[in-house]
């Protein structure tokens, strides 16, 4: 049982939105940026994707969780923490150019530019159709759950392993945000509980076989 009502819920976003606006256009404009840099593997995408997921996880754990969504819910104060904590880790895998992309393996390819897609894209579309209004909807790179969408995407992209410390909050996230998405019937976070799921599959069981040394073949008598 949550702490709040859905439409406690709806109209702290509500608020949030129309209280930061226009932040959510520049986290737009970020989060394009990012992905061009990604797919185009510019020399600097490492660390322009780290440096931008570092951005919106610091902007949302203070801005969302601990000015706004702490007043119906108390939880939101270790949620921000989290959410705080994961920032400064993305800001320090910049300095250390922990995030490279190139040819990452096929499938990680195809699941993560979807994550992008979907972040960025299907997700507002999603809530305008199930009746939300744009000033309740939950806006990219600004709010919890799309941001967290959009770094598994980031993550499924990068070709160097990627540390495992970076996968902890957004992993913990996609459970906890995810299980609230289906009790407050929010479809367009459904999608986060398969996320991070699919994302911790494939950055740890696909890593595991690319770097497994292939297996020697008897010599011919």
């Amino acid at each position: 049982m949550l702490p709040f009502s859905r439409d406690q819920f709806l109209a702290v976003f509500a608020a949030y939105n129309h209280s930061i606006w226009p932040a959510q256009l520049l986290a737009l404009a970020l989060g394009v940026a990012i992905i061009y840099a990604v797919v185009r593997q510019t020399k600097w995408a490492g660390v322009l994707a780290s440096l931008g997921l570092g951005a919106t996880w610091l902007w949302t754990g203070l801005f969302y969780h601990l000015a706004f969504f702490s007043s119906i819910n108390g939880a939101a104060y270790v949620f921000g923490a989290g959410f705080l904590l994961q920032g400064l880790l993305f800001l320090r895998a910049a300095t250390r150019r922990d995030l490279e992309f190139g040819n990452a393996p096929r499938f990680r390819n195809y699941v993560g530019y979807f994550l992008l897609t979907y972040a960025v894209v299907l997700y507002p579309l999603i809530g305008i159709f199930f009746g939300h209004s744009l000033a309740e909807l939950p806006a990219f790179g600004v709010t919890p759950c799309p941001v967290t969408i959009f770094t598994f995407g980031v993550l499924l992209l990068a070709t160097r392993r990627v540390p495992v410390v970076l996968l902890v909050v957004p992993l913990l996230w996609s459970l906890i945000g995810g299980s609230a998405a289906f009790l407050l019937d929010i479809p367009q976070d459904w999608l986060l509980l398969v996320s991070g799921v699919a994302s911790l599959a494939l950055l740890t069981i696909l890593d595991r076989e690319r770097t497994r040394p292939p297996r020697k073949t008897p010599a011919a008598p």
